[in-house]
């Protein structure tokens, strides 16, 4: 089974460049694991776009939004202990952190509606996402 995760740009980028970003902040925890499709919400965060280890990530690149941007894997949720350092440089204190690795990116955004929390994607979508990365697997 895939799901697809909304993510505002951007950190969904962040994620799908596999260039660091391997754990999603969350004020929700999940049991689920599995493959993802990372999707850029319609909204951006414009004070992201300035913080330097963002910035050296996305520098020169075209942030889509509303569209599936890549996969990853969801392999853990975690809270680092009150009082301890954050697990990553992406992390935020008191958030649940969503574990993501083996990000890829897609070639060409596909345009997608997404909604908060994970969301089941229809079978077109899937498709789509297929024609572009065909060794794909759940």
């Amino acid at each position: 089974m895939i799901r697809a995760l909304t993510i505002r740009s951007p950190w969904s980028d962040c994620i799908a460049l596999d260039n660091g970003k391997r754990t999603e902040n969350r004020v929700w925890r999940t049991n689920w694991r599995g493959l993802v499709l990372l999707h850029a919400g319609l909204q951006t965060d414009r004070p992201a776009l300035h913080l330097p280890h963002v910035a050296r990530t996305i520098r020169g690149r075209d942030l889509p939004t509303g569209a599936v941007i890549g996969v990853a894997r969801l392999t853990g949720c975690h809270q680092d202990p009150d009082g301890s350092p954050p697990c990553t440089q992406w992390a935020e204190p008191g958030r649940w952190h969503l574990e993501l690795t083996d990000a890829q990116e897609l070639a060409l955004p596909i345009p997608a509606r997404g909604q908060l929390g994970p969301w089941k994607p229809t079978e077109d979508l899937l498709a789509q996402v297929r024609q572009q990365l065909p060794g794909l697997r759940p």
